[in-house]
């Protein structure tokens, strides 16, 4: 296998828009605008799911909560996996979109500014930011050292250097409209939201 090949895929029955992808060591999170589901990410089975008001986007893990942006109203919730309850909100730019935890701090899309966000996840400072290599996020991660990225009508997800904001190298994806984007330790997950289906792609 070599970087950016399809290891397998699985369909997504529980919806018919996959949209934001998270890992959280364990299992797959999704987001489709409206609930949140839990994934094996083995079988590919729908384990449990849950519903948030005001339309959900990005959604990533910090290891303990997860934290999900309802775009609608331009905040990103901190939210219990089990119970599904928000334990606080905060303000985000409009247009903040994907999102992902680096260890520290939170990284989130905007397809207003086209800037990608540094952010402080405890009281939702901006820390700093700098421009995006496509026209619209669909799809951030982060493998434990570089931010990866895909955009809307491309079919390349883009590594980026998340000091300098440069992109380093890029590879081809599975079709332009790929929108969720997670790392597993190991390799990639993306959705297609168009043929119903989640990706494993290659890292190596």
């Amino acid at each position: 296998m070599v970087l950016g090949d399809v290891i397998r895929s699985f369909p997504t029955p529980w919806t018919d828009t996959p949209g934001a992808l998270e890992f959280d060591g364990k299992y797959l999170w999704n987001t489709d605008g409206v609930n949140v589901y839990q994934i094996d990410p083995v079988t590919g089975a729908m384990l449990r799911s849950f519903a948030l008001p005001n339309q959900t986007g990005g959604i990533m893990f910090d290891g303990k909560d997860l934290y999900i942006v309802r775009t609608a109203i331009a905040t990103i919730s901190q939210v219990d996996p089990v119970s599904g309850a928000i334990k606080r909100s905060f303000g985000v730019p409009v247009g903040t979109l994907c999102i992902v935890f680096d260890g520290k701090s939170l990284w989130a899309s905007n397809d207003v500014t086209r800037l990608i966000y540094q952010i402080n996840p405890l009281t939702g400072a901006i820390i700093r930011s700098f421009g995006d290599p496509t026209t619209q996020a669909r799809g951030l991660t982060f493998d434990g050292k570089y931010l990866w990225w895909i955009g809307a009508g491309t079919d390349r997800c883009y590594q980026i250097d998340p000091v300098t904001g440069a992109v380093l190298i890029s590879f081809a994806v599975p079709t332009i409209y790929t929108w969720g984007l997670t790392f597993d330790g190991k390799n990639f997950y993306m959705t297609d939201p168009t043929a119903d289906l989640i990706y494993y792609i290659s890292r190596t």
